[in-house]
């Protein structure tokens, strides 16, 4: 096996793993949970029972329990990352007389996601609570599909705003809830939805420039080392030009630690590029998460109370009011006496 298949091999698994935890971030019983929940029942005559007990009770206090293991990983990753760009990738290219700005833009970037984390961490994502449920009840509009008017949380007892769910991670209703993000330690709802996507969009660009300045100083090395123009001799000593695969081997062993955080930051930025293009497509149309996880399950649900019985279900989104208002309302979120004056 040549050193660019397993290249490419690291690559597919730094890839896999980052799905994976984008997968987990987002949802209560996410894609990693069921599979190893599957795979558990399919090897319980194998494994033994009490190790099955561990591993449901770890998952269960990964995915459904507050938890400040993620936002570890966050931080260590960070660090890493950082730790590696400063020393060798920082020191390289002030040798070789980069312009100072683009070193100094990730550290920028990093400065305005920690501060976006913090304030998306530390924030009230809109608690319904016994004093202000019957107020926030008026800020939307039951659409009568996913939110029906007069349901109570059996949890919390609490009559239901539009647009409200109750997460079983907080165990408290949040007011347009998104998701629980892992990675936060907190519910995604009104109070911090603008927040949140200010944080992916920073730790996406972060990600990306790191990943650029990575690339631009390769590629100078290279080009300073003469190592696209050479040649080498194949097993019959004939002169072959210099391939892909070489400058990747050549690279590699010059700064193993350079080559490969440039592919894990270059996978994180495909990830979370499409994670920003999927929160801004919500944004831009007035919807959440869970809304839209809801409206692509519902057709398949039995009737709701609000609709006819001798009519298909019909899913209408109700709250969109066009991107510049959808947008705003992201940072802005209305209230009932916005709402009364509309």
């Amino acid at each position: 096996m040549d050193f660019l298949t397993l290249f490419l091999l690291y690559l597919c698994s730094v890839l896999a793993v980052a799905a994976l935890l984008c997968l987990c971030s987002g949802r209560q019983e996410s894609f990693l949970t069921r599979s190893v929940t599957r795979a558990s029942q399919v090897l319980s005559l194998v494994i033994p029972s009490q190790l099955q007990t561990v591993t449901q009770q770890a998952l269960h206090r990964l995915f459904h329990t507050r938890s400040c293991l993620f936002v570890v990983l966050h931080v260590a990753l960070q660090a890493a990352v950082f730790g590696e760009y400063t020393w060798e990738v920082f020191v390289y290219c002030w040798e070789l007389q980069f312009h100072l700005l683009p070193l100094l833009l990730p550290y920028l970037l990093l400065a305005a996601n920690l501060g976006c984390f913090l304030l998306c961490s530390r924030a009230n994502p809109g608690t319904v609570t016994q004093s202000n449920a019957a107020s926030l009840a008026k800020v939307y509009a039951y659409d009568g599909v996913l939110f029906q008017r007069g349901l109570v949380c059996p949890t919390c007892t609490l009559e239901k705003p539009a647009r409200s769910k109750h997460c079983s991670v907080c165990r408290t209703c949040v007011h347009r809830f998104d998701h629980h993000c892992v990675w936060v330690n907190n519910c995604i709802g009104a109070g911090n939805a603008g927040v949140f996507l200010l944080y992916l969009l920073s730790l996406a660009a972060t990600a990306a420039a790191v990943a650029a300045v990575t690339a631009a100083l390769l590629i100078q090395v290279l080009l300073l080392s003469n190592a696209m123009h050479g040649t080498y001799l194949d097993a019959q000593g004939q002169e072959q030009p210099v391939g892909i695969p070489l400058l990747v081997q050549h690279l590699f062993l010059t700064f193993p630690r350079i080559v490969f955080m440039l592919g894990f930051v270059i996978l994180l930025t495909l990830v979370l590029g499409g994670y920003c293009s999927f929160s801004l497509y919500l944004a831009l149309t007035n919807q959440t998460t869970n809304e839209w996880c809801k409206s692509r399950r519902f057709g398949g649900s039995p009737h709701l109370p609000s609709q006819p019985r001798d009519r298909p279900l019909v899913y209408k989104n109700i709250y969109s009011k066009g991107i510049w208002r959808n947008l705003k309302e992201i940072f802005s979120p209305p209230t009932v006496l916005e709402r009364k004056k509309k």
